[in-house]
């Protein structure tokens, strides 16, 4: 008997749009907001809930051309991220699992095969997409959930236990390395690890995690670890549209314009403005998406999860680019502000001087 048993979950997520219509989108994939009992999941409870939940679509197994089958399902984000999760059954020793999690982790059919799913269902989503993104960003995540470890004689493993015996297969596992890892390798990725009870493990990593847990249990730290990688995907987006759109900033003023540069830096200003403005409040509305319930554990979770993943590093970076938007903001405004007192001074003294002259003139 096998003494290893669970399933691997794939998620390749996708950034489509600033938003989508979830209503609409029902009608025009098929999509069903929410199921009692998923095509391969228990009901779990309820510690995590989404403000809007996403729809869900079910479309046929994914199979590879090694013959492996995943089962498949979409979930749609109302803030314009479309996941794409992939779920294969397993029974394996230590060393199997080792080469399963190296070999899908690293291969690359998967990533092809659900951007071709989701481009066939962008085309036909189109009218639900609010501007829609030619480019796609996309994130790649793996889940090892194990409902079943035993030991050499067939007894259920604790999480201690199975840490002190097993640790270094599981930051292999963790890390999709086909080799052992140095000891304090091993430690760095052991660090990340998380219990509640002896009976339940998580150990997060920055492309995969660990899960041992019943499925039911599972199901809310299998959600959490999507939902961070939503988030990475979207401060990865805003980090890119911030880059680019600060580069133009500079550029302008750079540019030596003369007297009109300054004038004409309202204009870019408020665009600039507009844009600061408009990443606040989509980052708000990603952060505002989910909400933890009755269970602190679970927030706990997801701030290891988001810091291993990548989240906090790029929500810094995207916190700094909004500072200095601000203050370039602030700056160009003043320019032209400046520029504007300069027209309106020598507009009162070019009437002064009319008014004199007329002045003198009428004198004589």
């Amino acid at each position: 008997m096998a003494p290893l048993r669970g399933s691997f979950w794939v998620f390749v997520l996708y950034d489509v749009a600033e938003e989508i219509r979830i209503d609409k989108l029902r009608d025009l994939v098929g999509a069903e907001t929410a199921r009692p009992q998923p095509s391969f999941k228990h009901p779990a409870p309820e510690y995590v809930r989404f403000e809007r939940p996403p729809a869900i679509e079910y479309p046929e197994p994914l199979a590879l051309e090694t013959g492996e089958q995943f089962e498949a399902r979409i979930k749609y984000f109302d803030y314009g991220v479309a996941s794409v999760e992939l779920k294969m059954e397993f029974e394996a020793d230590w060393e199997q699992l080792i080469r399963l999690s190296n070999r899908w982790i690293l291969a690359p059919e998967i990533e092809r095969r659900t951007a071709e799913l989701i481009q066939s269902r962008m085309e036909r989503a189109a009218p639900a997409l609010v501007q829609a993104y030619p480019a796609r960003l996309s994130e790649d995540y793996y889940i090892i959930h194990l409902r079943e470890a035993l030991d050499e004689d067939g007894r259920t493993l604790t999480a201690p236990v199975m840490l002190a015996k097993h640790g270094g297969e599981i930051a292999q596992i963790v890390r999709g390395d086909s080799q052992p890892l140095a000891e304090g390798e091993r430690t760095e990725v052991l660090q990340s690890s998380l219990s509640y009870y002896p009976s339940d493990l998580l150990v997060t990593g920055w492309v995969a995690a660990l899960v041992y847990d019943t499925a039911e249990g599972a199901e809310p730290t299998i959600q959490l670890l999507e939902y961070a990688n939503t988030q990475l995907l979207e401060f990865r987006h805003y980090d890119d549209v911030l880059t680019r759109v600060l580069e133009n900033v500079y550029k302008t003023l750079e540019h030596r314009g003369g007297f009109f540069r300054r004038w004409r830096m309202a204009r870019e200003a408020e665009r600039l403005n507009t844009l600061r403005l408009d990443v606040r409040e989509l980052t708000e509305r990603t952060d505002n998406a989910i909400k933890f319930l009755s269970d602190m554990f679970y927030a706990r979770a997801y701030r290891i999860a988001a810091a291993r993943v990548g989240v906090t590093d790029y929500r810094n970076l995207v916190e700094e680019k909004l500072r200095t938007a601000g203050e370039l903001y602030e700056f160009m405004m003043t320019e032209f502000h400046q520029a504007r007192a300069f027209v309106l001074e020598a507009m009162v003294v070019a009437i002064l001087v009319i008014e004199l002259f007329s002045l003198f003139r009428g004198g004589h």
